[in-house]
């Protein structure tokens, strides 16, 4: 690492989790460039960055053209010079019941949340793997293993993240490669996409509780991106019981969901149909900016004590160790 810092992109840098990634990168000094369609939110993005002692580079795309994402990765290189983490976060999805989702916005929402990671990815690998070095770092959820109704479109582009990431890890592996890729599963967030997201809903989108702040998801990330090797991290203790509970007992979480499912991911508050940002951004208009948190914070938990675990392990590994030994040569001497 330079003085400078690292090379970070950042899709879908406008807003929500991506929007505080790019704050944590900056933190550490970091050059971060921020990619995403509103004009809006990724030119605030930058003054974040800014004000965090990184160095911003605003580019509008949008992740479903690789031509535009591409040319993105070029411009970072020849301003900022090699990419050294590259994180794709960007998504756009539509709250509905399955039946109730038209083709093109299925289309859509695929295209966003799953071939935008693609594209990102192959930008990334393009570059960093002639240097053998670089690391990917994909924005996973809890949702990309075990599916909830009324997010049909979302859910299958998450479990597509996942396979197709397994897929290049292995790929990547078999090549002893040093460019390395990684998924960050999250919990709910609390972030502007369950205001700006196209539903078809009677009541108004949330996210399912426990609800966690756009912070500790950056924190993950950052982490991950630290210690890319591990082929993916659970943040938030809702994410491991969701995990672990699939793989036990899939068919009871499946009627658990079918009760309690819709109604847990809407509040009280009748707000009726809307168009969201799906096609279009809703950043992108001076004074639009939506930052990185949503509605929610009087709900959302600032702290998670199971990821803290996680990201402490290995300290508390040594620790440990360390303290057994003492109590050990202390026995001995009694």
């Amino acid at each position: 690492m330079t003085n400078q810092g690292r090379v970070v992109v950042v899709t879908g840098a406008s807003a929500g989790i991506g929007r505080a990634v790019a704050r944590e990168f900056a933190g550490t000094g970091d050059r971060v460039a921020l990619i995403a369609r509103g004009r809006a939110g990724v030119d605030a993005a930058a003054s974040d960055v800014t004000r965090r002692g990184g160095t911003p580079l605003a580019v509008h795309a949008d992740v479903t053209d690789f031509d535009q994402v591409d040319a993105a990765a070029t411009r970072v290189e020849d301003e900022f010079g090699p990419i050294d983490v590259w994180v794709n976060a960007a998504f756009a999805t539509v709250f509905a019941n399955f039946e109730d989702i038209e083709a093109d916005e299925f289309r859509r929402a695929t295209e966003v949340s799953y071939l935008g990671f693609v594209h990102g990815t192959m930008a990334a690998l393009h570059r960093m793997k002639p240097r053998n070095r670089g690391t990917i770092v994909q924005v996973g959820s809890a949702l990309g293993m075990r599916s909830v109704p009324l997010q049909s479109a979302y859910c299958g582009a998450k479990h597509a993240v996942n396979g197709f990431t397994e897929s290049l890890r292995t790929e990547l592996m078999h090549d002893h490669s040093d460019v390395h890729v990684t998924v960050v599963q999250m919990p709910g967030v609390n972030t502007p996409q369950f205001s700006w997201v196209r539903s078809r809903l009677p009541r108004h989108p949330r996210p399912v509780a426990p609800v966690y702040q756009p912070e500790i998801a950056a924190r993950a990330v950052r982490y991950a991106a630290d210690h890319p090797r591990h082929k993916q991290y659970w943040v938030g203790a809702s994410t491991v019981a969701t995990i672990l509970g699939q793989r036990v007992m899939p068919a009871l979480l499946d009627r658990y969901l079918a009760r309690t499912g819709v109604s847990s991911q809407q509040t009280d508050d009748r707000t009726g149909h809307r168009d969201g940002n799906l096609f279009t951004p809703l950043d992108d208009e001076p004074g639009a900016d939506h930052g990185a948190h949503g509605e929610f914070d009087a709900q959302s938990l600032a702290v998670s004590p199971a990821w803290w675990l996680r990201s402490h392990a290995r300290a508390l590994v040594v620790t440990g160790a360390a303290a057994a030994g003492m109590a050990g040569v202390a026995a001995a001497r009694r």
